[in-house]
């Protein structure tokens, strides 16, 4: 990441999206957080006054079109994307509102980072693109299922997407955190979990080592499972 970079960062306020923003604002870059909470984002700004905010629901295509308008209009200069945005329900198929909430998970985990991937390419000056999927994209939870899948599909697109953006020097990186103690799926479900701080740190200090894909704790012994066999399969598909 270059310094003093532009940098969105969907789903900024609070959570891992949160302690990326805190750490990037002390790098001294200028960062613009989206969000659906207004009250959230009025928070962020009185803590964080340098940072910018904008409401954008990214479960609607039109709000995310219009969030881009937004950015090409007023921050033509943006280079980094951080897809960071995402819901987690604790569900099972057998419940009578599981597919409601699997459209919304689908909604906001796949179809916005996509969509928003195809459109900030546009930008000229788009050099960076960070995508946070999960441990479990690799070895899924059945008390979340839909999300377990939603961050699978979202880890094999980052990996297609390095590689078709390789000659366009554009950077793609994986960010892939395990449990954290943040208020995903519900308050109080991940009290248990290791603190956002340090995982922080060591993605960052992972970055700066130039690493593509940042992971930390059990998701660091998940990534190495079957590592050697699936980039070999990857090279056969793209000789």
């Amino acid at each position: 990441m270059k310094p003093e970079s532009k940098i969105l960062v969907t789903g900024g306020a609070s959570g891992i999206g949160l302690g990326i923003v805190e750490r990037l604002v002390r790098d001294n870059h200028t960062v613009i957080v989206c969000g659906r909470r207004e009250d959230v984002l009025q928070d962020l700004s009185v803590k964080h006054p340098a940072v910018i905010t904008r409401k954008c629901d990214l479960e609607s295509a039109a709000e995310r079109e219009a969030l881009y308008k937004w950015v090409a209009a007023a921050h033509s200069d943006l280079n980094v994307l951080i897809n960071n945005a995402g819901i987690q329900n604790w569900m099972s198929p057998l419940d009578g509102d599981f597919f409601l909430k699997a459209q919304q998970e689908i909604a906001i985990n796949v179809e916005a980072p996509l969509h928003l991937t195809a459109l900030f390419l546009q930008l000229p000056a788009l050099d960076t693109i960070m995508n946070v999927t999960s441990g479990l994209a690799i070895s899924p939870f059945a008390k979340v299922p839909v999300y377990s899948a939603t961050k699978a599909f979202f880890r094999s697109f980052t990996h297609s997407l390095r590689y078709i953006l390789k000659d366009r020097n554009i950077n793609v990186v994986e960010i892939v955190p395990p449990a954290l103690n943040t208020d995903l799926g519900g308050k109080g479900l991940h009290d248990h979990a290791p603190a956002v701080g340090p995982f922080i740190e060591s993605i960052f200090q992972q970055l700066e080592q130039g690493k593509t894909e940042l992971t930390y704790g059990t998701s660091t012994d998940r990534a190495k499972i079957g590592a050697e066999e699936l980039q070999k399969e990857f090279a056969k598909l793209h000789p």
